[in-house]
């Protein structure tokens, strides 16, 4: 059962509250950091763990072609009906390993990640950024943030480095491009000591023989 993935625990349970929480913070506000990084001419991005759905249909009102995967249903079918896209695919599916995304072969010009990486283990993290890699085109981008500070209740959550996620991406030849720690959207986190960390990879291009 999807509600049993591995980083989950606690979303479901909350959905009512986090739509209203995730629907109120602007996406162009969230990925200011980041916007060098998305293709200006439509392109294809993966939405990974996205949640409302809220950047899936930032990214599709911008003629982006969107792959939108959100293991837990109760995030997901919601999602679905809020915004109704004919430029996002929702799928059923969760890291480490994306099983039914790989068995698709396709790659994205943008793969994102926003507050997801920091609900796998150690072990999770190096399964999946062998994954991420074959998912992104040479050239193209893997985004994502890290979350800092305390966790919250009910919630699988691991404090992740900066540093430790760049040199895992290195292996698989993805280049850090940004590192930018910032501050909680949201006032009562800021009280309560949480940042974030934007990072971004772009994928080396294959070099001619």
């Amino acid at each position: 059962m999807s509600s049993r993935v591995s980083g989950t625990e606690g979303y479901a349970e909350e959905a009512e509250e986090l739509f209203k929480l995730y629907e109120n913070i602007p996406a162009a506000d969230l990925h200011r950091a980041e916007l060098h990084l998305i293709p200006t001419a439509p392109g294809s991005i993966l939405d990974i763990g996205s949640g409302t759905g809220r950047d899936a249909a930032w990214f599709a009102a911008q003629g982006h072609r969107v792959v939108a995967v959100e293991p837990t249903d109760a995030m997901r079918i919601p999602a679905m009906a809020l915004h109704p896209s004919p430029r996002i695919e929702w799928l059923d599916d969760s890291l480490p390993d994306l099983a039914l995304l790989l068995a698709r072969g396709e790659k994205f010009d943008v793969v994102m990640l926003t507050a997801v990486w920091m609900h796998l283990d150690a072990q999770q993290r190096r399964q999946a950024m062998p994954n991420l890699a074959a998912l992104v085109r040479a050239g193209g981008a893997v985004i994502m943030q890290l979350r800092h500070g305390p966790v919250p209740v009910g919630r699988r959550m691991f404090e992740v480095s900066p540093e430790e996620t760049i040199e895992l991406a290195q292996t698989q030849g993805l280049h850090p491009v940004l590192n930018l720690r910032t501050e909680s959207n949201q006032e009562a986190n800021r009280i309560a000591g949480i940042s974030w960390t934007n990072l971004a990879f772009v994928k080396a291009r294959e070099s001619a023989a």
